[in-house]
């Protein structure tokens, strides 16, 4: 059974920094592409940031200069390294895994930022 669970989520001021994280299980994430979403209170859900098995980055607008995607096949984890946090950044986080058969979501992780 294949699971995602993120983690690293919390309540920071603007300007301040977290890594979330996001941890496979039932799958070898090596092969595949993966994906940071968030999803922001009345809005739909948002690609933030994706990494293919060989680390080819690609990122929102939105985040470009502030976030960091990163991944460890060793460790079966992929990172987001989100810096100069915004209050428009609060959202839930959710990673996800495609393969040519499903499609695997995480539980998300809470991510507020205000003064």
């Amino acid at each position: 059974q294949v699971q995602l669970v993120e983690s690293g989520g919390g309540l920071v001021q603007p300007g301040e920094s977290l890594r979330l994280s996001c941890i496979a299980s039932g799958i070898s994430i090596s092969v595949y592409r993966m994906e940071w979403y968030r999803q922001a209170p009345g809005k739909q859900r948002e690609l933030v940031a994706g990494i293919t098995g060989r680390g080819t980055t690609t990122y929102a607008d939105s985040v470009k200069d502030r976030v960091i995607i990163s991944r460890d096949n060793d460790k079966n984890a992929m990172y987001l390294q989100m810096n100069k946090l915004k209050p428009e950044d609060t959202a839930i986080y959710y990673c996800n895994l495609q393969t040519a058969r499903s499609d695997y979501w995480g539980q998300g992780t809470q991510v507020t930022v205000s003064s």
